[in-house]
């Protein structure tokens, strides 16, 4: 399981400069103007064979000094809790602020490795400054350029050394694990609960490390699987917490150690900018995906146009993955919580479909010739072949053409739907690849 390192510092440090570099992407707003960063970054990054989940404690408005210092501190906490290392990242050129005092000093009382990081050190003269961070009392400051990538090679080098080892999670193999996320109050612990019921003496308990999630036996009604928890089972931070970071942090966790992700939406708020993130998450992770529009119980209009509505803006919003499974439920009441475990079962059993080549060729071949590719250049695409990849997490299907590299995006999409047009992959992505015959 990828262990999860949070970046924090001051505005202006270059954290999203840094989290980009780490990331090997372009994710993350970088200017010169302080709080650029609203939305909180979430990546991967892979470094001798180690690899790991990168977050960008992004996200503050400024609204007066006081207002920003007590947000800021909320987050840094919020990180102390859930990460498994922190990246502390200052300033050379400036030194040390009272505000890096501050956060040094929760830093300290932390129980997790904190690693101190000068950042822009873009020239020799510039590492005359990292003496001053030794008052931090967080030990040897790193100097390095996230502009440029100088010095990032030997902190990832000590970054890997401080993380804990890829051990294997105490679960069964093979048993599917279905996490339930959503943002805050959206009902999780409440559908868990109503999961689990009274019969407590057919679930069991598996816990990690402190910090991992908790996974909760369920093998009630013919059904076998875990709940990967990261509602309610953990202590809750002592501060006001920033709720949504905190249901990030959390989610990546629970993201990461499932195999299908159940995403919680309250049906009397409709679907909202924290749903979005929670289910990108989920995307980037390659899982498949049950929507529960839990709360049904409170909405007055359950007619049938009220439902295609709902379904509909809420396909509307996760465009162009569509074909998901849409529950509509209530915790409290129980209704439909059976289908909400039923449907999960189902989705995860899309997801490790094998779809023979003899009948995906015999299939799909005739509607390729009856829509082609367009052609690019005067040149026509022929697309001969097509299999399926064995031992891939997610349904993978290889098209085998004379030109690949002319087959755009929008096409890989229509071959898509084409294969699920045919065969049930409901709530599961899949990945499709236009190769050299």
């Amino acid at each position: 399981m990828p262990n999860l390192v949070a970046i924090v510092g001051r505005p202006n440090v270059g954290k999203s400069t840094l989290f980009n570099r780490l990331t090997k992407s372009r994710q993350a707003i970088v200017s010169d103007e302080a709080g650029t960063t609203r939305d909180r970054q979430y990546g991967k990054c892979e470094w001798n064979g180690r690899e790991f989940s990168v977050v960008d404690t992004g996200g503050w408005v400024v609204n007066s000094d006081d207002i920003f210092e007590e947000e800021i501190r909320k987050q840094v906490i919020i990180a102390t809790e859930e990460a498994d290392l922190v990246l502390f990242l200052c300033d050379i050129k400036n030194g040390v602020t009272d505000w890096d005092m501050d956060v040094a000093q929760i830093l300290r009382r932390a129980k997790l490795p904190v690693i101190l990081v000068a950042n822009k050190a873009d020239d020799g003269k510039d590492l005359y400054g990292q003496y001053d961070f030794y008052k931090l009392g967080l030990g040897d400051p790193f100097c390095v350029s996230a502009a440029t990538g100088s010095g990032t090679g030997d902190l990832l080098d000590y970054v890997i050394t401080k993380l804990k080892t890829d051990e294997l999670n105490d679960v069964e193999d093979g048993t599917p694990r279905f996490a339930v996320v959503g943002r805050p109050n959206v009902g999780k612990s409440s559908i868990i609960n109503a999961f689990i019921g009274e019969d407590r003496n057919i679930v069991t308990e598996i816990a990690g490390t402190t910090r991992d999630s908790i996974y909760t036996k369920y093998d009630k009604f013919g059904f076998d699987f875990y709940l990967v928890d990261t509602a309610g089972i953990r202590r809750k931070n002592k501060v006001n917490e920033d709720l949504e970071f905190y249901s990030v942090m959390r989610s990546i966790r629970a993201i990461e150690n499932s195999d299908v992700c159940i995403l919680m939406i309250d049906a009397t708020r409709g679907i909202e900018a924290q749903d979005m993130n929670i289910f990108q998450l989920i995307q980037k992770n390659n899982k498949a995906l049950v929507v529960v529009v839990n709360k049904w119980d409170l909405v007055e209009d359950k007619s049938q146009e009220v439902i295609k509505t709902f379904e509909y803006a809420i396909r509307q919003r996760m465009a162009p993955f569509v074909d998901f499974p849409i529950v509509f439920a209530s915790a409290m009441t129980k209704q439909r919580i059976f289908k909400v475990l039923e449907t999960a079962k189902n989705v995860y059993l899309n997801r490790k479909v094998k779809i023979g080549t003899s009948k995906l060729n015999e299939v799909m071949l005739p509607l390729i010739e009856a829509f082609p590719p367009p052609s690019v250049k005067g040149k026509y695409i022929k697309i001969k072949y097509v299999a399926q990849v064995p031992d891939t997490q997610i349904p993978t299907f290889v098209f085998y053409a004379n030109l690949p590299q002319y087959v755009k995006e929008p096409y890989k999409r229509f071959l898509e739907n084409k294969i699920r047009e045919n065969w049930s992959l409901t709530g599961t992505p899949i990945h499709v690849f236009v190769r050299q015959k």
